[in-house]
């Protein structure tokens, strides 16, 4: 049922009219990161759904036909433009936010200078509105006071991205690139009972965390909205086998009144660590018995599993995790290391393969190419689809 409300249904090949909505319109939510070693994040749910496309299509359908914008809904995210209102109390709380730590104050005149440069120039990257090329970078992630200011502005909602050069905003002030009723505001209340709506269809059962952590609510606001759901019977409460709280008393839990068991699944995939399916981390685990923790962060010799490691489903379990990156110069796609789970199915390592010959051909890449790390058994060298 979770990996039906995903779109893991049916066939996956791309309808020819408007590809990728089937996929976007389960997600509701698009996690933007910055990481590109194999393929930015924001294009693998899509593959992981539907198979190969091109990415300048996604890219195109997402910054130029207007029903998209970018905000911080689970974390940097596409939503439809549609739903930029359900997020107006978050842009209010940001605001009250810098304004209580003294934020807003500090960098006033920065921000009206960025205000009027916007106006004047329209859309503009950070290097552009910045004060010459050797403006004081501060100490929080090596950023200028301009981009300190500008991000600011986008997180209460004044300005927004206009789009992206590599993984750099391009920003411009809100009412010059938002239709007016992009512009309106949502009570927050009712913008929250909708969030968690949205939350609910997209998992399809949840629990109280789960579908808290889809659009970062906290809890109380999230338990206000899940009453309400319940009482109107938009969520169902349900429960299920092995979901134990601490005290090993069932954990409650709640279905979409809309979700169904599916009649089929199209359940091999890889996926993004920032996938729905695994990006909160206790219902990975609880779902799919399958401890998960990116490593990037972590130092090389401490890793257990890799880098840049993608979650492997096969046949609706999460089977196995691939650590991969793209040497594009060469045209090859490298198989860094790559693990089985426990009680993977016997197909994992063809599927693996499968999935990864065709995944180089998405990326424009000619081989794949394994260091035999791992016990996932893969071919020294093959050929992409």
């Amino acid at each position: 049922m979770a990996l039906a409300a995903q779109g893991f249904t049916g066939s996956a090949r791309m309808r020819r009219r408007r590809p990728f909505d089937p996929a976007l319109e389960r997600l509701h939510v698009l996690q933007i990161d910055s990481v590109n070693v194999f393929a930015r994040s924001h294009y693998l749910p899509v593959f992981s759904r539907h198979g190969d496309y091109d990415p300048a299509h996604l890219d195109r359908h997402l910054w130029s036909s207007g029903e998209f914008t970018e905000y911080w809904a689970h974390e940097a995210a596409f939503i439809p433009v549609t739903d930029r209102p359900l997020f107006a109390w978050r842009m209010r709380d940001y605001a009250d936010r810098y304004a209580r730590d003294g934020r807003a104050e500090r960098l006033a005149p920065v921000i009206e200078r960025v205000r009027a440069l916007l106006a004047e120039r329209g859309p503009q990257f950070v290097r552009e509105l910045e004060e010459g090329p050797r403006e004081q970078r501060g100490p929080w992630w090596d950023w200028s006071e301009t981009k300190h200011a500008v991000e600011l502005l986008f997180a209460t909602g004044e300005v927004v991205s206009a789009g992206r050069e590599g993984f750099q905003r391009r920003y411009a002030l809100a009412p010059d690139i938002l239709p007016d009723a992009a512009l309106s505001e949502v009570p927050r209340e009712a913008a929250q009972r909708r969030l968690i709506e949205q939350a609910a269809r997209s998992l399809g059962v949840g629990t109280l965390p789960d579908l808290a952590d889809y659009h970062r609510l906290k809890s109380a606001e999230a338990r206000a909205a899940v009453r309400a759901l319940e009482e109107d019977g938009t969520l169902v409460p349900v429960r299920v086998e092995g979901w134990k709280t601490p005290s090993g008393a069932p954990l409650p839990a709640w279905r979409h009144r809309d979700a169904r068991l599916p009649a089929r699944l199209a359940s091999d995939a890889l996926l993004t660590p920032f996938d729905p399916i695994v990006w909160f981390r206790p219902r990975a685990e609880r779902m799919f018995d399958f401890h998960y923790r990116i490593e990037i962060y972590t130092p090389k010799e401490q890793r257990r599993y890799g880098y840049y490691c993608l979650p492997l489903m096969v046949g609706g379990r999460l089977a196995g995790r691939i650590d991969l990156k793209a040497d594009r110069a060469e045209r090859v796609l490298l198989v860094q290391a790559a693990w089985r789970e426990e009680r993977a199915p016997h197909r994992t390592a063809g599927v693996a393969k499968d999935l990864l010959s065709r995944a180089a051909a998405w990326q424009g890449l000619d081989t794949v190419r394994t260091s035999g790390v791992g016990d996932l058994a893969l071919p020294a060298a093959f050929d992409a689809a």
